[in-house]
């Protein structure tokens, strides 16, 4: 199961490995992403699922139950989404200032910020952004919707740069950091992925393996701690006592893998030491 299918490229190249009783179910929460994901796996051992990781319940009985010999998780915002403007991940594009992943949920990143207390933006920017200026940020935030809505990413984007200084010797927008954290709290992206780690074992069959890539610390943090604690209660066996990081060559073909994160966990056979 590639429960984060994207536009299919890990479920390609999984897909393609599987023997001929193979299965793939591909998952999203995002419909674009699933029509996508068909055409790139037409005549391919695929089953296609609308669900959400942060609701395993509903994945568990789309798929009537069935259990799984490998699952992976890809955290985060896909390439598809960020270089979409329409979509609001990026401020590389200026375009409206949504960040849902599903675009069903009714509450936008517009939204979010018209509504959202200064005080837990401050919060939301200094966790999930690990933005030292956080505070400085939410008010700057704050004087520009009292003012009027924030509409665009580039608004937003220039709001922050303005109130953030730009640190030497970096190539970093100072933006990046309030968007990540706004698009985790918009999505519910951590309490998603502490529901899937406290979870996952009701989809995972006992010799399977559980895969996540994740992109940022607090995700990775996340995950470490979770895989560590079922190797220490005995019913799983950690793989990756450090997570796989991308080989030069892969950041040369795709600088976006640069910060990813691989941990992998296995569900031991019954009687298995």
């Amino acid at each position: 199961m590639d429960l984060t299918v994207g536009a299919g490229g890990h479920a390609k190249v999984i897909a393609e490995a599987l023997g001929p009783e193979g299965l793939l179910v591909a998952v999203d929460r995002d419909q674009v992403a699933l029509d996508i994901a068909r055409s790139t796996l037409v005549g391919q051992p695929v089953e296609f699922v609308r669900g959400f990781f942060g609701d395993l319940t509903e994945i568990a009985r789309s798929v009537e139950g069935r259990r799984f010999d490998g699952i992976l998780a890809d955290i985060g915002v896909s390439s598809m989404q960020l270089d979409d403007a329409e979509r609001g991940f990026s401020f590389r594009g200026d375009g409206p200032l949504d960040m849902r992943m599903d675009r069903s949920e009714p509450v936008s990143a517009k939204e979010y910020l018209a509504n959202v207390p200064t005080d837990e933006l401050t919060r939301v920017i200094a966790e999930y952004g690990e933005e030292r200026f956080a505070r400085r940020v939410a008010s700057a935030i704050d004087r520009a919707r009292n003012a009027g809505s924030i509409d665009t990413t580039g608004e937003l984007a220039e709001i922050v740069r303005r109130a953030v200084p730009k640190s030497r010797g970096s190539d970093k927008d100072p933006a990046t950091r309030t968007f990540q954290a706004i698009r985790i709290a918009v999505n519910r992206e951590l309490e998603a992925l502490d529901h899937l780690l406290g979870r996952f074992g009701t989809l995972l069959a006992p010799g399977g393996r559980f895969a996540v890539i994740s992109f940022h610390s607090l995700e990775d943090r996340q995950v470490k701690q979770a895989f560590r604690t079922r190797a220490q209660e005995g019913d799983y066996q950690l793989l990756t006592r450090n997570a796989v990081r991308p080989s030069p060559a892969e950041v040369s073909r795709n600088p976006r893998a640069r910060s990813a994160r691989l941990r992998v966990l296995r569900r031991k056979r019954e009687g298995e030491q």
